[in-house]
């Protein structure tokens, strides 16, 4: 198949839609793509003028995305159960009878608390437009619903969404912030005070592991570009997860992070035990023996064997196998290196996404151990909503889905940049060595932003 221009593939686009009859699909979901020749993706994403936006980018999978508007949607702001969120899962899922047909967004770390607006406790769109690389080959797709719309109705919403695209401009070269103060919450005594209340013996009997956090607040007084920043983030983290979501000008999620929280190929599926961190040599010699005394590290890998432990008994009732490393492994980034453990598993016959979810998140390598104690720590002593950060962002279909665990992320906002990092607490944590750890888990994306 020729690879179009994007004006060609546009007018491809076009020529489809004016022909299309709704008796040649008879489906509620309808998706029509053309190759493309390549585009620079988060540069066409930020020229585009439509909201919401979406970005992904899979950690190993050579593959790329940016999304623009929404021809369905289905969020929760409000209090939600299981059953409803299950309920619109399944629902939506049995749409997607079409491989390619995806719905993207997230969970937020806690369903059961007041959440950031826009996002919500959990929030997935169906794009209208999306860009799609998968190696070397781009391809444009546009989506009509016609569950409930009539076929003329979204036929014209489809061809004014194409009329309305933009070539890309080349993202702007970034520059360091003005930044005029710092806020941490909590702040280094308050740290100090909950990573001790988390260590006492009575404590960590019962709950052997939280995971604490902190927000930092940059206030400014200028726009920070949120696809400028992230691309800057990817260049430093390449193997990372990369995703965005901007549903409206004021507000974006951006996340460069490490961890999958699962991926999904119809029945198999792949995640990870990805907890105890150390920082990167200033030479090869010096990398080799800081991951060397990571792997031997008492405190590191007890706290990575309770992440696995977990995860392959969260598994084992929805899987005819399940598969774990013995041993970890280091995992490198540019500033910092992790103990990692890979899991496969075989899954049940009808066991869908969220039910995945509902097993493996959040993981205890963002809340802690047992869940329901760590988190109930947290909702009651960290002193913020933590929202989107430590969620699960990804999409899904009815063959294949990926999901990340949202950590190393940022909430970009009119006159403020919050970052977040955690730390897993287990007994031997030191409240002032898990202070820096937040500290070397904020440097690429602080040296990005900052002189420091």
């Amino acid at each position: 198949m020729s690879v179009s221009s994007p004006q060609q593939a546009i007018q491809s686009l076009v020529d489809k839609l004016k022909k299309l009859e709704i008796h040649q699909h008879g489906e509620p979901i309808i998706q029509l793509s053309v190759p493309v020749c390549p585009l620079p993706t988060i540069a066409w994403l930020a020229s585009q003028s439509c909201y919401p936006r979406v970005y992904w980018r899979g950690r190993d999978t050579q593959e790329e995305v940016a999304a623009i508007g929404s021809c369905k949607d289905f969020s929760f702001e409000d209090a939600v159960d299981d059953n409803q969120l299950c309920a619109a899962y399944q629902q939506q899922r049995a749409l997607s009878t079409n491989q390619d047909i995806r719905y993207y967004g997230g969970v937020a770390f806690d369903r059961h608390t007041e959440c950031w607006p826009e996002y919500g406790r959990a929030h997935f769109i169906l794009p209208r437009i999306e860009l799609r690389r998968s190696g070397n080959e781009y391809k444009l797709l546009i989506n009509l619903n016609i569950e409930f719309n009539d076929i003329e109705v979204e036929r014209q919403l489809a061809l004014k969404a194409l009329a309305e695209l933009l070539s890309p401009s080349p993202l702007s070269p970034p520059n360091k912030i003005n930044l005029l103060s710092r806020s941490d919450r909590p702040n280094q005594r308050r740290w100090s005070e909950l990573v001790n209340q988390v260590t006492q013996a009575k404590f960590i009997k019962d709950t052997p592991k939280v995971v604490l956090s902190r927000l930092t607040q940059l206030e400014i007084n200028e726009r920070v570009d949120p696809w400028m920043l992230l691309a800057s983030w990817q260049g430093r983290n390449q193997n990372s997860f990369q995703f965005g979501f901007q549903f409206s000008p004021d507000s974006a999620f951006i996340s460069c992070t490490p961890e999958r929280l699962y991926r999904r190929c119809q029945r198999e599926l792949f995640t990870e035990a990805l907890a105890g961190t150390t920082t990167r040599g200033l030479n090869e010699d010096e990398d080799i023996m800081l991951a060397q005394q990571l792997l031997d590290d008492t405190k590191n890998s007890h706290e990575n064997q309770l992440v696995r432990e977990h995860i392959v008994d969260a598994l084992t009732p929805l899987s005819n196998y399940v598969g774990a490393d013995e041993f970890p492994k280091i995992f490198k980034l540019s500033h910092i290196q992790h103990l990692h453990r890979s899991i496969r598993a075989e899954l049940k016959a009808g066991v869908n996404d969220f039910q995945i979810l509902q097993a493996l998140h959040p993981t205890p390598a963002v809340g802690g151990l047992p869940k329901e104690s760590a988190i109930n720590f947290i909702r009651q002593r960290e002193g913020y909503t933590r929202g989107w950060y430590a969620g699960a962002c990804g999409y899904f279909n009815k063959y294949d889905s990926e999901f990340a665990v949202a950590i190393r992320s940022a909430l970009i906002e009119p006159g403020r940049i919050n970052l977040f990092a955690g730390a897993g607490i287990v007994s031997g944590s030191e409240a002032d060595a898990e202070w820096n750890e937040l500290e070397n888990k904020l440097r690429t994306i602080l040296s990005i932003l900052t002189e420091v």
